[in-house]
Order: C-alpha cells, then sequence, then structure tokens
C-alpha cells in the first residue's frame, strides 16, 4: 500500500525517467529486439498501463532512450573537451571520456548503432543521424582548430577523420562484444588511439 502511494506521487518528468533508466538496463540485459513494454512494467512493478500513460508507444520509449543518451554523453564529452590542453588532447580526452562512457553503459551503442531502431522508425533514425553528425562536427571543428595551431598534418582531411574516430569507436565496442569477456574496452582503446593519432599528427620532418 505505502509502495503504491510512493508511486502514485511521481511526477511525470520522474516516471518518464524511471522508464528510460529501466529500458537503457534491460537493453542491455536483454537485447534490444527482446526488450518488451511488459517488461519495463515488471522491472518497476507498475501496469503496461501505466507505462502506456507516460509514452503512448514503444518507439517513443525509445526515442527518449535515444535523447537521454545525447544529453549524457555530451556532457560528458564536453566535460573531457572543457579539461584539455589543445585541440588534439581535447579530441583524445574525449575518446577515453566516450570508452569509458560505453564501457559503464554497454547497452547504449547497440542502441545508437541497431538497424532495428533505424529501419523501423525515421524519426529514431534522424534523432540518431543528428547526434552522429553533430559529433562528427565537434571532432571536425577541433581537427580545424589544431590545423591552426600546426599541430596535425596541414592537408589533413578533418571530416573523414571525424568519421574514422567514430567508426573507431564503433568497431572497437564490437569487437571487444564478439570476444566477450577475453578482451578489454579501455586496454583496447589504449592500443588503438595512438595509432589514430600517429595517422594525423604533423610529421616533424614534413617538409
Amino acid at each position: 500500500m505505502n509502495q503504491d502511494v510512493i508511486k502514485r506521487r511521481l511526477s511525470t518528468e520522474e516516471r518518464q525517467s524511471e522508464i528510460v533508466r529501466v529500458a537503457v538496463h534491460l537493453a542491455a540485459e536483454k537485447g534490444i529486439d527482446s526488450v518488451t513494454t511488459q517488461d519495463m512494467a515488471d522491472a518497476m512493478n507498475v501496469t503496461q498501463g501505466a507505462v502506456f500513460k507516460h509514452f503512448p508507444t514503444k518507439d517513443d520509449i525509445w526515442f527518449a532512450v535515444i535523447s537521454w543518451i545525447r544529453g549524457r554523453l555530451m556532457t560528458v564529452l564536453e566535460k573531457a573537451a572543457s579539461e584539455a590542453t589543445d585541440p588534439i588532447n581535447a579530441i583524445e580526452r574525449m575518446f577515453y571520456a566516450h570508452i569509458t562512457f560505453i564501457s559503464k553503459h554497454p547497452a547504449i551503442p547497440r542502441l545508437l548503432f541497431t538497424e532495428m531502431l533505424h529501419k523501423k522508425n525515421s524519426k529514431l533514425r534522424d534523432l540518431i543521424q543528428e547526434i552522429i553528425s553533430g559529433y562528427e562536427g565537434k571532432v571536425a571543428g577541433l581537427l580545424e582548430a589544431a590545423k591552426a595551431q600546426s599541430l596535425v598534418a596541414s592537408d589533413l582531411d578533418s571530416q573523414s577523420a571525424a568519421v574514422l574516430y567514430i567508426g573507431m569507436i564503433q568497431g572497437l565496442f564490437m569487437q571487444v562484444s564478439i570476444f566477450g569477456g577475453k578482451r578489454s574496452l579501455l586496454d583496447e582503446a589504449k592500443k588503438t588511439f595512438p595509432i589514430y593519432l600517429y595517422g594525423i599528427k604533423k610529421r616533424k620532418d614534413a617538409v
């Protein structure tokens, strides 16, 4: 009885946040394709009707989840970049901050890159494209700033290097997921990122 009273007192925003957190947790535990609204309701000890009261459809829940990811990830990246000493250091700090973030929330890359969400809902696809494009734009902007400071090769294609940066994170996560506990995401990242830096940095012996 007391628990029911507490649940009724939750604000709409609080309940929506709870549903989002549960959806992220279940996606990591069961896989996105397997998560149902009944699973979410059971995890919160409420009815499906209570879930749909706050989100009319399951797609609306996933849209809220992706929006939550954008907010949390961008906050992490902005904080990392703000502590940097130069543009290259900012990119490096962002890279490891992102790796740490997805290590704590393994469902996030699956949510961003799953075909199920992309093909099923154009609104979700557009939001995910917006997140990735914005991220690429930030990295490309830092690379352009690095060019101005002669920290990277003057002929570097900043946009393509930004795409490679995102792809590197995605690829590392997929590889570690395939190998299960045999490989550490952070350990693999530490081996890979120096190669990326070597590829973009200005050569001391360049004419």
